[in-house]
C-alpha cells in the first residue's frame, strides 16, 4: 500500500502509482510488468539506457562511499580481486526500491584468487590492513582458491568460478575498479534476477544444501527489507 512505502521512505514517488498486491507480490500499478522494469525503461531513470553491468558501474560510481571502498581494495593489489555479494547487490536492490544509498551493513566481501597463497593467514593478514586503512568496516577476506575445501566443492578456476556456487543468484554479483576511473562487473550467472528483483537459489542450493538458503531467507529478512522481491525456485 502507499502507506506501507511512506512508513519506509518518507512518501512515494512522484508519479507513482499505488503499490497493489499482483499474484503474491508488491507490484506498481503500472501497465504490463513489473516496476522494477518499468522503472528501466523510465525516461526519469538516468540508467535506462544502459547495459545493465554499466548500470551497476553507474549505481555504484553514484555512491561515494561504495566508490572510495573498492579504491581501497583495489590497493591491495591483489590477483583476481574483487568486492562481491551484498556490497553490489544491494546497492543495485536500493537503486530500483527508488532510495538513496543504504548505509553498509555486515561484512563487506573481498575475494581474490591466488592458489599459491591458499594459507588462511594471508587473508587475516589482508583483512588487518584493510582493517587499518578504513576501520568503519568490517571486511572479510577469502581467497577462493581455498574456499572449495569448506563448501565440498570441486577446486575453483577463479574469484568469478567460485561465485558460481554462491547461494542466489542475485548474489553472484562483483565490482573491482580497473584503471583510472574504471570499473569492472562479474556475473557469472548473469544480472536479470539481480534486476528483476528476483531471489532464487543457485542449483547447489536447491537441493543439496537447501536448508542453509532457506536459513539465509529467514536470518537476512530482504523481503522486508526490500518488499519488490519475488521468491522463484526452479
Amino acid at each position: 500500500s502507499r502507506k506501507a512505502w511512506s512508513q519506509r521512505s518518507g512518501t512515494a514517488p512522484q508519479g507513482w502509482a499505488d503499490i497493489n498486491r499482483n499474484g503474491g507480490r508488491d507490484q506498481l500499478g503500472i501497465p504490463g510488468g513489473n516496476s522494477s522494469e518499468w522503472w528501466a525503461r523510465s525516461p526519469r531513470n538516468p540508467h535506462a539506457r544502459m547495459d545493465r553491468a554499466s548500470c551497476v558501474i553507474s549505481i555504484l560510481r553514484d555512491d561515494p562511499h561504495r566508490w572510495y571502498l573498492l579504491d581501497v581494495v583495489a590497493a591491495l593489489d591483489l590477483p583476481d580481486c574483487w568486492i562481491g555479494a551484498g556490497f553490489v547487490r544491494n546497492a543495485v536492490w536500493e537503486h530500483l526500491h527508488q532510495r538513496s544509498a543504504m548505509p553498509i551493513c555486515g561484512d563487506v566481501d573481498v575475494i581474490w584468487h591466488d592458489p599459491r597463497r591458499a594459507d588462511p593467514i594471508y587473508d587475516r593478514e589482508f583483512e588487518a590492513l584493510l582493517q587499518a586503512w578504513e576501520p568503519s568496516i568490517t571486511w572479510s577476506v577469502k581467497n577462493q582458491a581455498r574456499m572449495h575445501v569448506r563448501n565440498g566443492d570441486a577446486p575453483y578456476a577463479s574469484a568469478t568460478d567460485a561465485m558460481r556456487y554462491w547461494p542466489e543468484t542475485a548474489t553472484a554479483i562483483a565490482a573491482r575498479r580497473i584503471g583510472a576511473g574504471g570499473c569492472q562487473i562479474a556475473a557469472p550467472l548473469g544480472l536479470n534476477d539481480l534486476f528483476g528483483l528476483v531471489l532464487r537459489p543457485t542449483p547447489r542450493f536447491r537441493e543439496d544444501k537447501r536448508a542453509i538458503y532457506e536459513d539465509r531467507i529467514r536470518s537476512k529478512s530482504w523481503c522486508d527489507t526490500w518488499p519488490l522481491l519475488t521468491r522463484i525456485e526452479a
